[in-house]
């Protein structure tokens, strides 16, 4: 009995310990939030204590016009979480996408990121992404791609055009957004992996651009339950399994297709054709930059230049479709080019380029946060202080639909371009900005510009359809960290 009572009394008092330390560590948690110069900002009282709020929202793809709605109520600065601050005062920005690197990626874009080894778009170690960049950059140059892949560009919007206008012809009315997919994909394939998938050609998906998508659900997962992930695996929950089968289908054809055209390089084939690695291949002979990563790289290179493309495009059909008067006057421009019109022709018609901003504005490639973190020593952003290690962002959401920047935010509106300011080109950044900024967006605009000339040349009349009840609905944005329509489709028709 006694050895019974004395093993209660020890019982109750490791009991009570563990209740004292664990008092203590929840006054503590209070006393550091409330004495952190981060409770002090402008933000819903929540925020202080919880990221529940914001974690939830990004779930349902609702982040970016959540975050919005904040900066909406409290102004310029807002604290959205604990540790999280969104700035829209251009000032700031400035300082936290500058060119010099001192505010470092956030270690949200390794768990975003889907490859083992890191590149160009996910690494947050500033030497290495210098060295990227140093290496992937030339191939990426306006002057590089019109003197090397131009004809590529060409040759696969083209076939998207004859595609769109056999299944319109077939059913009376096509999704043009799967057609702008099976485009980018194609041309970011052929330029990163030197062959195409043949999406255009088939007018289908193959398997690559198949598993690639299976991977896009988890998004939220990786960044704010990565743990959840192998559970759901093991448990064969239907999203988690596909994906975790597709992963490495998508890395091993990237490393196939990486080996089979250094194959064909170092035999000198005449079937090879310069890609965005050409030049880093002799690189890496030389201890530069590894198979591996170059494999990484293009990995980078298809997932960030397939959808923001396709779904810039898509946006940009719908936009023009919906004002007859701003697609009579973009055919009006369009049709005063020559027969062989060039690049430089395009990138001379003003309003063709208006349209292209506008939609950018709209409905960026990248329209949500991308965080950053202060350094050491903190930093003063605007009017407020912040301390080092907190994330800061910035999302182009907000930026692109600040009124007193952009009279009328939310209407369609390329004259708006006519008269830039010093203050629009400051907040207009659908690449992002500073050093990071998208490694790609030459190509893209390439793309843009292309894809929208030879679409209404092709199709003047083209108007929105409303088979199998097409609506506006459909095209409601949603947001994670790149930007879909709701309904996955965007049907269109022409007389």
């Amino acid at each position: 009995m006694a050895a019974f009572l004395k093993l209660v009394a020890d019982a109750s008092t490791t009991l009570r310990i563990v209740a004292g330390v664990g008092c203590g560590v929840i006054v503590y948690s209070i006393f550091k939030v409330l004495i952190s110069p981060i409770s002090e900002l402008p933000g819903p009282w929540y925020s202080k204590w919880t990221s529940l709020v914001l974690k939830y929202q990004w779930f349902r793809g609702q982040r970016a016009f959540y975050v919005h709605r904040l900066h909406q109520q409290y102004g310029p600065c807002v604290r959205v979480a604990p540790g999280e601050v969104h700035f829209t005062d251009i000032a700031a920005v400035k300082v936290i996408y500058n060119v010099r690197e001192s505010y470092k990626k956030s270690p949200w874009y390794a768990k975003l990121a889907t490859v083992r080894i890191e590149n160009v778009f996910s690494t947050r170690n500033i030497d290495m992404h210098r060295r990227y960049r140093r290496l992937l950059s030339a191939p990426m140059s306006e002057s590089a791609l019109m003197s090397t892949h131009a004809a590529t560009v060409r040759s696969k919007v083209d076939l998207a055009i004859q595609g769109i206008a056999k299944e319109m012809d077939e059913n009376g009315a096509v999704d043009v957004s799967k057609w702008w997919l099976f485009m980018a994909s194609d041309i970011i394939g052929q330029l990163s992996f030197g062959q195409s998938f043949g999406a255009v050609e088939r007018g289908t998906k193959d398997g690559y651009l198949h598993d690639l998508e299976q991977l896009v659900p988890l998004a939220p997962f990786r960044t704010t339950l990565p743990a959840i992930i192998p559970l759901g695996m093991m448990l064969g929950i239907p999203v988690f399994k596909r994906a975790g089968e597709a992963a490495p289908r998508v890395r091993d054809y990237a490393i196939k297709s990486i080996q089979l055209y250094d194959a064909l390089r170092q035999s000198e084939s005449t079937k090879v054709k310069k890609t965005l690695f050409t030049k880093v291949f002799t690189e890496s002979e030389e201890g530069k930059l590894s198979v591996e990563e170059i494999t990484s790289n293009a990995q980078a290179y298809i997932i960030a230049g397939t959808d923001t493309t396709a779904t810039t495009m898509t946006y940009l059909v719908w936009s023009v479709c919906r004002r007859p008067d701003i697609q009579q006057k973009l055919v009006e421009a369009l049709r005063k080019l020559p027969s062989n019109f060039s690049e430089t022709d395009l990138k001379n018609i003003a309003y063709l380029n208006h349209v292209i901003d506008e939609t950018l504005r709209l409905f960026a490639a990248i329209p949500s946060a991308l965080p950053r973190e202060v350094p050491a020593g903190g930093a003063k952003l605007g009017a407020h202080w912040v301390p080092e290690g907190t994330t800061v962002c910035t999302q182009a959401y907000s930026m692109h639909r600040d009124s007193e920047i952009w009279p009328e935010p939310d209407l369609f509106n390329p004259d708006r371009w006519d008269t830039q300011t010093k203050v629009m080109q400051d907040a207009f950044m659908p690449f992002g900005a500073g050093s990071r900024i998208c490694i790609g967006l030459h190509l893209a605009r390439m793309e843009l510009r292309y894809a929208t000339a030879q679409f209404f040349l092709k199709f003047p009349n083209a108007r929105i359809s409303s088979k199998d009840g097409m609506s506006d609905a459909d095209m409601k944005p949603r947001i994670w960290f790149l930007e879909t329509t709701s309904g996955g489709r965007c049907l269109v028709e022409a007389s």
